[in-house]
C-alpha cells in the first residue's frame, strides 16, 4: 500500500513545460523594463537644454571716436566713510536706516554714557568746592590784612613786639598763598570738566559728511569699540555713509597698453546695469604705481554728469578714445563700413570669412553671420550682423545648432 502510493507521486511532462515558460517569460519582461529604463534616461540626457553663458551687444559709439583700450571696473566713490565711535560703550539708540540721506552732524546712535556724566558730575563738584575754597580764604586775608595794618602801627609806637608783627605778615602771606593754590585746583578742575564733557560727547555718534547711508551696523543694546575687542560680539562700526557725489570709476589697465590712457583724456563708460547706456567720462588720474602681481595700473575716470542711476560697486565697462587724426571733409574715399556694436570675443565662432555668432531670442538659438572690424583688446567690433542691445551666447558646448532650446546660465 504505501508503495503504490510513492508511485503515484510523479510530475507530468506538460506541468514541467508550464514552468520552464514561465520563468523564461519573466526574465523576459524583467530585461525589457531594463532597456526601457536606460532608453528613458538616455532620451532624457539627450534632449536636456544645455546650459549657456550670455553677454549684450553693447554700442559702437560715435562714428568719428576711435577707441584705443577697453577696460572693465567698478563704480567707486572717493568718499566713504564707516562711522565707528572713539569709545567702547552700549549702543542705546540708533536713529537711522538704510538709504536714508545724512546730513553733516546729524544725529546717528548714541551710547551709554552713564559712567561718562558721573565723572562729569564729579569734576563740576570739585571746581565748585575750590571757588568756595577761595572765597572763604579772601575773607580770611581781609581779615588778616585788617591785623598787619594793626601790627604795623603797634610796631611803629613801640606797644608790639617785632614777633607778632611777623606773625601777622605770615598769616596774611599764607592766605594768599592758599588762594593762588585754590585758584590753581579751579582751573585743573575746569580741564577735568573739559575731559570729561568729551567723554559724554564721544557718545553721541553724528554724520561725518551728507551722504548716503549704505549699511546699518549696529543694533541697540550690541557693544562697539573702535578697536576690535571681544571676539565677536564687540562692533567696530556703526554705519557706512557714502558721498554720492564722488562716485567715480575704478579699473585695472593691463600695463602693457598704459601708455594709451592720459589724464583727462574722454572715455565712454558703460554700467553693467543698464548696457544701452553710454556715459561720457573722462580720466581723472592713473596712480603711478603697479601691481607686480597683476602686472596691471589702476585707473580712476570721473563722469562727466553724475546721474542717480549709478551706484557703487556696479559692475561698469570703459572704452578710452584716443585723440586721432579725423578725415578731411574733401577726401575722395569713404572711411569705410562703420562699427555698429561690440561683442565678446567669446561669442564668435567660426573662423575667416565664415565667422557667425548664435543669438539668443525666447531661450532659442539663433545662428547670425557677422562681419567683423577692428579689435578692442578682449571685444571686437562687428560691421553687420549684430545689433547694440542683442543677446549673445559667449560659453556653451560646442555642438550648438541653430533653433535649439537651451538654458541661460550667469553673465559674463
Amino acid at each position: 500500500m504505501p508503495a503504490a502510493d510513492l508511485a503515484s507521486l510523479k510530475i507530468h511532462d506538460a506541468a514541467r513545460s508550464r514552468g520552464g515558460s514561465g520563468k523564461f517569460w519573466g526574465f523576459f519582461a524583467a530585461g525589457l523594463g531594463v532597456l526601457l529604463l536606460v532608453a528613458g534616461v538616455v532620451f532624457g540626457l539627450k534632449n536636456r537644454a544645455p546650459v549657456v553663458e550670455t553677454a549684450t551687444a553693447r554700442p559702437a559709439g560715435e562714428p568719428g571716436q576711435q577707441v584705443a583700450l577697453n577696460a572693465s571696473g567698478y563704480v567707486t566713490p572717493r568718499r566713504r566713510a564707516t562711522v565707528a565711535a572713539k569709545i567702547t560703550g552700549r549702543v542705546t539708540g540708533v536713529f537711522f536706516d538704510e538709504g536714508n540721506h545724512a546730513t553733516e552732524g546729524q544725529l546717528l546712535a548714541t551710547l551709554d554714557d552713564s559712567d561718562a556724566k558721573r565723572a562729569l558730575e564729579t569734576a563740576i563738584a570739585d571746581r565748585d568746592s575750590a571757588k568756595a575754597a577761595i572765597q572763604d580764604y579772601e575773607v580770611q586775608l581781609r581779615y588778616a590784612e585788617i591785623q598787619l595794618h594793626r601790627s604795623e602801627q603797634l610796631q611803629a609806637a613801640s606797644v608790639q613786639s617785632q614777633d607778632q608783627l611777623d606773625s601777622a605778615r605770615t598769616n596774611a602771606d599764607s592766605l594768599r598763598a592758599k588762594i593762588s593754590l585754590a585758584k590753581q585746583q579751579v582751573a585743573a578742575a575746569e580741564a577735568r570738566i573739559r575731559e570729561a564733557q568729551q567723554a559724554v560727547d564721544n557718545c553721541v555718534i553724528r554724520a561725518p559728511f551728507s551722504g548716503i547711508i549704505v549699511s546699518k551696523d549696529a543694533q541697540v543694546g550690541e557693544m562697539v569699540s573702535p578697536i576690535s575687542a571681544g571676539g565677536g560680539f564687540t562692533r567696530t562700526g556703526i554705519a557706512t555713509i557714502v558721498d554720492m557725489n564722488s562716485n567715480e570709476v575704478e579699473v585695472d589697465v593691463n600695463e602693457a597698453y598704459i601708455a594709451r590712457v592720459q589724464p583727462q583724456q574722454k572715455v565712454t563708460s558703460t554700467l553693467d546695469a543698464y548696457p544701452d547706456w553710454q556715459i561720457p567720462s573722462h580720466v581723472r588720474t592713473v596712480i603711478p604705481t603697479a601691481d607686480r602681481q597683476k602686472a596691471t595700473v589702476k585707473v580712476r575716470i570721473s563722469f562727466d554728469k553724475l546721474d542717480p542711476r549709478i551706484l557703487p560697486d556696479m559692475g561698469v565697462k570703459v572704452a578710452f578714445i584716443s585723440e586721432e587724426e579725423k578725415p578731411k571733409k574733401d577726401a575722395t574715399k569713404d572711411s569705410g563700413p562703420k562699427p555698429v556694436a561690440i561683442i565678446p570675443k567669446s561669442a564668435v565662432r567660426g573662423e575667416g570669412s565664415n565667422t557667425y555668432v548664435y543669438l539668443l531670442r525666447d531661450s532659442k538659438l539663433e545662428r547670425r553671420s557677422v562681419r567683423l572690424g577692428n579689435d578692442r583688446g578682449s571685444d571686437v567690433e562687428v560691421l553687420a550682423g549684430v545689433n547694440s542691445g542683442d543677446t549673445l551666447v559667449t560659453r556653451g558646448p560646442a555642438n550648438l545648432q541653430d533653433g535649439q532650446t537651451v538654458r541661460t546660465g550667469e553673465k559674463e
